[in-house]
């Protein structure tokens, strides 16, 4: 079904203003706003599907065994699709940051497959979402970005979120 079958199919409905504009916004994304929201999608199924196959077996091979998954997958996909380039025609900065940001992935997933591994998905994933904050604040004082009142606000909602999870009852 397309953006334009939704539309015309709720403006047979009886309220004919809110979807239309709900589309308009989201196509207004440019598309990044539907990558994220499959991003989240599979996020939550990463913590799901995690939290099912830890059982049994140590937190860090298991993400050695997602990470080879992943190699994989992403080898296949980047071969097929002729994405492939040779790493050592990339700049040295661009090098530099993206090992370190495999790095940062590569700790981030052994410390959240700690977690899973000894908590509830339904609490660990969340507060994993901290991340979210961060990334803003590091977004500020690295990028330059200037989020807005509104997304200030958010972001904050988020930080609250993870504040009260952290909590003890």
């Amino acid at each position: 079904m397309t953006k334009a079958d939704l539309s015309s199919n709720y403006l047979d409905s009886e309220n004919t203003t809110t979807m239309p504009s709900i589309l308009e916004t989201i196509a207004a994304y440019n598309g990044w706003f539907y990558w994220a929201l499959l991003s989240a999608v599979f996020a939550a199924l990463t913590a799901i599907f995690a939290k099912l196959g830890l059982v049994g077996v140590d937190s860090d091979f298991a993400t050695l065994l997602r990470t080879f998954v992943i190699v994989v997958v992403l080898g296949a996909l980047v071969g097929v699709m002729g994405k492939w380039t040779n790493p050592l025609n990339l700049s040295p900065r661009t090098l530099v940051f993206l090992v370190l940001s495999g790095l940062a992935t590569g700790a981030s997933w052994i410390c959240y497959f700690r977690a899973l591994s000894i908590g509830e998905a339904s609490k660990v994933a969340p507060v994993d979402k901290l991340s979210l904050v961060l990334v803003a604040i590091f977004a500020v004082i690295f990028l330059g970005e200037r989020p807005s009142a509104r997304e200030w606000l958010g972001i904050s909602l988020v930080g609250a979120g993870v504040v009260i999870l952290g909590l003890k009852r």
